[in-house]
Parts: C-alpha cells; structure tokens; sequence
C-alpha cells in the first residue's frame, strides 16, 4: 500500500511540475531567467499569455501561472528594464491561442529541470 501511495505521489509531482508556474523575485541575483518585457511581439522569444488557474498552465508554451509562493513556482524569474540584460524577451498578450514560443533556441529557459529528462 505504501508502494502504491509513494507511486501516486511520484506521478502526481511530475505533472504538476510540468505546469508554466513562475514567481517574480523582484531581484536579479535570485532570478533564474531574467526577462524584458517588449511592446512589440515580432520582438519577443516568446509570447506570454497568463492565466489565472493554475491548471490551464501545462508545459512550456507561453501559458503562464504568476505563482506567489516562491516555493510552488517551476522558474523563478525577474523583470529587467534593460534589454541587453535579459535572458529573455516575451511579449504579453490578452488571448491564449497567441501564446507561444517565437525562438526556439530560448526554449531550454523556462524548463523545469523534469521537463529536460
């Protein structure tokens, strides 16, 4: 039985874990990826939609949870008002089927460590 429950919990950790969780550490040394907002999409590695149900969030494609538990969140991240000093560049957008990535080179990013397996 014990076997069985740990199992659960096994699987049911991998699938949260998969969910686009990410948490604002207002401070560039705790950041994981630091990332500049850009008012332009064709400008942007990835564009952004963000959600406010957590379970909608699944994988790496664009489809953000703004998660304010530090320690629930997959990436921590950074918002930076330089370009050249970010990591990554997204642009927001209001509808979900926009979301995604635009340069798949920067995709390795925001994996969660599971995610790279």
């Amino acid at each position: 039985m014990k076997k069985i429950v740990l199992l659960l919990l096994f699987i049911c950790s991998i699938s949260f874990s998969k969910a686009q969780k990410v948490f604002d550490t207002h401070n560039e040394s705790r950041a994981d990826v630091k990332v500049f907002v850009t008012d332009k999409d064709y400008r942007a590695d990835l564009i952004v939609y963000t959600t406010n149900t957590e379970h909608r969030a699944k994988g790496n494609k664009g489809i953000w949870f703004i998660e304010h538990n530090e320690s629930r969140a997959d990436k921590k991240i950074c918002f930076v008002n330089n370009e050249s000093r970010a990591d990554l560049k997204v642009y927001f957008t209001n509808t979900e089927s926009r979301a995604g990535w635009k340069n798949p080179d920067k995709k390795s990013l925001m994996e969660s460590p599971l995610q790279r397996q």
